[in-house]
C-alpha cells in the first residue's frame, strides 16, 4: 500500500488542462475491496499510501454525526509532505483525513457519506501548499474541507454533491491569512463552494467551477455570520 513517492508535477501533467469542470460525475467509484480499521492509518512525511481503490471503514464506527471529533476518529492522518491516493472512505469514519502541517497531496480520494469533515488541514504555515486533486464527497451536512492552518489549499477537479460547503477557512482559529485556489470543480445540490473571512486576509480564487450554488464564494464576518459574496 505504501508506494515510492512520485512528483505531483508528473501527476498534473497527465491530467487534462482544466478548461472546464472535470470533477468525475459517475458516482462513487466501485471499491476493489473493503477494509475495516479500528484506528487511524498514519502516513509519514515523504511516504505515498496508494489504496488501490479499497474502501476503508472505521470499526467500530467513530461517526457521531456533527459532534466535533478529533484525530483519533480519522481514517488517515498525513504528516507534512505525505501523499494519499486512490482511496474510498466509508461513512463510519467520524473524521476522514487529517493533514498535519500542510504540504500534503490528497489524490483521487472519495468520501461515501461525510460524517463531520472529510478533510482537515491543520498546523500549516504561510508558504505551505496542500493539493487536493480529483476525488469527491457526498452527503456532507456541513463542510467537506476545513482549513485551520495559515497556508494555501489547491482544489483541482473535485466533485461534491449534497453538501453544506466544499471549503471553509477557520473563523475561530488564530487570525491569519488563508488562501484557497479552486479549479475545474463540480459542486451540485449544496451551499457555497468556498467560505472565507476577508477580515483575516483570506483570499479565494475560483476558475471554471460548475455549481448550482446561489453564492459560490461566501464571505463571513464571524462564525456563521455571512457578509456578502467574495
Amino acid at each position: 500500500m505504501f508506494a515510492k513517492a512520485g512528483t505531483l508535477a508528473s501527476l498534473l501533467a497527465a491530467l487534462p488542462t482544466a478548461l472546464a469542470c472535470l470533477g468525475w460525475e459517475g458516482g462513487l467509484p466501485v471499491a476493489t475491496s473493503n477494509k475495516q480499521i479500528s484506528a487511524p492509518i498514519y502516513v509519514k512525511s515523504g511516504q505515498v499510501f496508494d489504496g488501490g481503490w479499497a474502501k476503508y471503514d472505521r470499526n467500530p464506527t467513530s461517526c457521531r454525526e456533527q459532534q466535533e471529533g478529533g484525530e483519533k476518529d480519522t481514517a488517515f492522518v498525513l504528516e507534512k509532505g505525505a501523499t494519499l491516493r486512490n482511496v474510498i472512505i466509508g461513512k463510519t469514519a467520524g473524521e476522514g483525513v487529517y493533514c498535519l502541517g500542510g504540504g500534503c497531496n490528497i489524490e483521487f480520494v472519495w468520501f461515501e457519506d461525510v460524517c463531520e469533515d472529510a478533510i482537515s488541514i491543520k498546523e500549516d504555515k504561510a508558504g505551505d501548499v496542500t493539493w487536493i486533486v480529483g476525488g469527491g464527497a457526498f452527503k456532507a451536512s456541513d463542510k467537506i474541507i476545513q482549513h485551520n492552518g495559515c497556508g494555501k489549499v489547491n482544489i483541482i477537479n473535485f466533485y461534491a454533491e449534497d453538501y453544506g460547503k466544499v471549503y471553509r477557512s477557520c473563523g475561530t482559529c488564530a487570525k491569519c491569512a488563508r488562501e484557497v485556489y479552486v479549479e475545474g470543480v463540480t459542486a451540485r445540490k449544496g451551499g457555497e463552494v468556498v467560505g472565507i473571512t476577508k477580515a483575516n486576509g483570506d483570499k479565494a480564487t475560483l476558475v471554471n467551477v460548475c455549481t448550482d450554488a446561489k453564492t459560490p464564494c461566501q464571505n463571513y464576518s464571524g462564525p456563521g455570520v455571512k457578509d456578502g459574496a467574495c
